[in-house]
C-alpha cells in the first residue's frame, strides 16, 4: 500500500515558516538539495494547497535558464512530470502536470490508494498537512531540522491534542548540519511500506 508521507524543512523550534513569514534559514547546500531531489523520485503524486503550488510554479520555466547548475535542472526534471493536486477554493485553473482536487482530502488520497502504480503519495504545505494530521491520514514524516530558532510561525506539527506514536527509521546529518529524521506512524490497524532508500542510511 502506498504511504503518505509529509516532507518538510523546519527549524529546531519547529516552525516551518518564522514569524515574519520567511523561511530563508531553509535555503538548502547541494547534498541536501540532491537527497530532497531522490525523495521526489520516489513519489508517485503530490498532494499540495494554493500557496505550496504557487511556490513551486517557479519549477515549470526554470530550466530554460541555460545558466542553470546540473542539482538545478535534475530537481526541475524529477518535479515537472510528477504528477500534482492541489486542493484550493480560488483557483479555477492550475498549470503543468496537475489538476484540482475534485473532493476532499480524505477521498483524494484513497483514490490514489486504490489505482495501481508505484510511489508514495506526498502531503504539501502546512495547512493541508495539518489537515491530514487531524484526520490520521499521515503515515510517514520525513523533517529535515535547521539548526535555527525562529522563536514562532508556523509550526511543523499541529496542536490537535492528538497522540500519535512515531517510530524512528532512519537519521542522517548533512554536511550544512542539517539533520534528517525519518519516523513511522505506529498503527495496529495498518501496515505502511516501508522505505527501503533510508533504511540503510548512517545514523
Amino acid at each position: 500500500m502506498r504511504s503518505v508521507t509529509c516532507s518538510m524543512s523546519t527549524s529546531l523550534d519547529g516552525y516551518v515558516v518564522g514569524p515574519d513569514g520567511r523561511f530563508d534559514w531553509a535555503t538548502p547546500d547541494e547534498e541536501t538539495f540532491r537527497f530532497a531531489t531522490d525523495e521526489v523520485r520516489d513519489l508517485g503524486v503530490h498532494l499540495m494547497g494554493r500557496r505550496l503550488y504557487e511556490t513551486m510554479l517557479y519549477w515549470e520555466t526554470v530550466e530554460q535558464n541555460p545558466a542553470l547548475d546540473f542539482p538545478t535542472r535534475e530537481f526541475a526534471a524529477v518535479w515537472k512530470p510528477l504528477p500534482k493536486v492541489v486542493f484550493s477554493t480560488t483557483l479555477t485553473a492550475v498549470e503543468g502536470n496537475a489538476r484540482l482536487a475534485s473532493g476532499g482530502l480524505a477521498e483524494e488520497i484513497e483514490r490514489w490508494r486504490s489505482e495501481p502504480g508505484e510511489g508514495n503519495i506526498a502531503i504539501g504545505g502546512a495547512t493541508l498537512a495539518a489537515e491530514a494530521a487531524a484526520l490520521d491520514l499521515i503515515d510517514e514524516y520525513r523533517i529535515r531540522v535547521h539548526p535555527v530558532l525562529v522563536g514562532g510561525g508556523t509550526p511543523f506539527f499541529p496542536r490537535h491534542e492528538r497522540r500519535a506514536d512515531l517510530e524512528l527509521v532512519a537519521t542522517r546529518t548533512f554536511g550544512a548540519k542539517v539533520v534528517f529524521q525519518h519516523y513511522r506512524v505506529v498503527r495496529r490497524s495498518r501496515t505502511t511500506r516501508p522505505s527501503p532508500r533510508y533504511e540503510s542510511e548512517p545514523t
